[in-house]
C-alpha cells in the first residue's frame, strides 16, 4: 500500500513539475488567454448584431458563448446565426478561433521538446565550470558528458563568429 502512495504522490510531483515546465517555457497560458478573450468578444459580437433579428435562436449572450465554442471545436452549430454581418463575424470567428486553438496546441508541444535547445550559453557554461570544479569526483561516463557538451559548445561559438 506504501508504494502505491508514494507512487501516487510521484505522479503528482512529475504532473505538477510538467505542468510548472509547460507554463514556463511555452505559450500555452497567452495562447489560452488570446483564445478566451477573442471567445468572449466574438461572442458579444455575435450576440449583439443578432440581437433582435427575426428567426435567430441565439436569444443570450450565454447561447452566444456556447455558439462560439460549438463553432470552432468542429462539435457541430445547432444555433445558426441568421443576418448576414452575423454570419460573417462567426465565420470569423471559426476560421481565428481554430487557428488560434490548434495553433496553441502545437505552438505549446514545439516548445516544450524544443526548450533544452534554447538554454541560454550563460546557463552551459556556468555548469560546465561547475563541473570543472568537481573534475577530481566525476565519473567516466560524466567526464564524457562533460567533453561533448564543451565540444559542443565551442562548435557553436565557432559558427556564430563565422556568420558575423
Amino acid at each position: 500500500m506504501s508504494s502505491m502512495t508514494s507512487r501516487g504522490g510521484s505522479r503528482r510531483h512529475r504532473g505538477r513539475r510538467f505542468a510548472r515546465e509547460l507554463i514556463a517555457h511555452t505559450p500555452v497560458l497567452k495562447m489560452l488567454l488570446l483564445l478566451v478573450v477573442c471567445w468572449l468578444l466574438f461572442a458579444a459580437a455575435l450576440y449583439l448584431s443578432e440581437r433582435g433579428a427575426e428567426g435567430t435562436t441565439i436569444s443570450s449572450y450565454g447561447r452566444a458563448l456556447y455558439w462560439g465554442i460549438a463553432a470552432f471545436s468542429t462539435a457541430g452549430v445547432a444555433d445558426a446565426p441568421v443576418n448576414g454581418l452575423s454570419l460573417f463575424i462567426g465565420g470569423f470567428w471559426i476560421v481565428l478561433g481554430s487557428v488560434i486553438f490548434f495553433g496553441a496546441i502545437v505552438a505549446t508541444v514545439t516548445a516544450y521538446f524544443m526548450r533544452s535547445f534554447y538554454r541560454p550559453s550563460r546557463q552551459i557554461i556556468e555548469a560546465i565550470e561547475y563541473n570543472l570544479e568537481q573534475l577530481e569526483d566525476l565519473s567516466v561516463e560524466e567526464l564524457e558528458v562533460l567533453q561533448e557538451t564543451t565540444d559542443t559548445l565551442i562548435q557553436h561559438v565557432e559558427r556564430a563568429k563565422l556568420k558575423q
